[in-house]
């Protein structure tokens, strides 16, 4: 079984990180996507909601699973026997960092880190500007599914 991992905070998941892990189902068995709990920074949601809002929006790819991990996401890729991750890329600054990273992941266990072109019409999304664009009132509807734009409006309305 070939199998990979789709790493991020998620926080909250968008419609380019759901392009990257729908592509990605396409091309593995199966697909974990590993929500990160960072205890240093708290999110807009917290890492069970965040999991269960990945689930709803990637149950029709039958080939998904989610799971939290802390620390380092090499040690969760041995446990889980995962050889592969997956990271999608948006600008040659992402690359920067992300290639530094795939050779520390790699040097530290051979996990291999495959990098996947982020679809250009989500190329300049984050979920970080997207809270930002929802906090001040802007529309952030075809940047989220509705599932994930709703969530986000409640938690900001409270």
């Amino acid at each position: 079984m070939r199998r990979v991992v789709c790493p991020g905070s998620f926080d909250p998941v968008t419609n380019g990180h759901l392009d990257i892990i729908g592509r990605t189902s396409r091309l593995y068995d199966e697909v974990v996507v590993a929500v990160g709990v960072n205890v240093e920074k708290r999110g807009l949601f917290d890492v069970e909601e965040r999991i269960r809002m990945i689930e709803a929006v990637t149950k029709e790819y039958g080939n998904v699973r989610v799971e939290k991990f802390h620390g380092l996401l090499v040690d969760f890729c041995r446990r889980q026997e995962i050889p592969t991750i997956v990271k999608g890329l948006r600008a040659v600054s992402d690359f920067d960092y992300e290639l530094q990273m795939a050779q520390l992941n790699y040097r530290m266990s051979g996990v291999e880190t495959l990098f996947m072109s982020t679809n250009p019409e989500y190329s300049f999304l984050s979920s970080s500007r997207l809270k930002e664009i929802a906090r001040y009132g802007g529309d952030v509807s075809g940047l989220v599914p509705e599932l994930v734009r709703e969530q986000l409006m409640e938690r900001l309305r409270s």
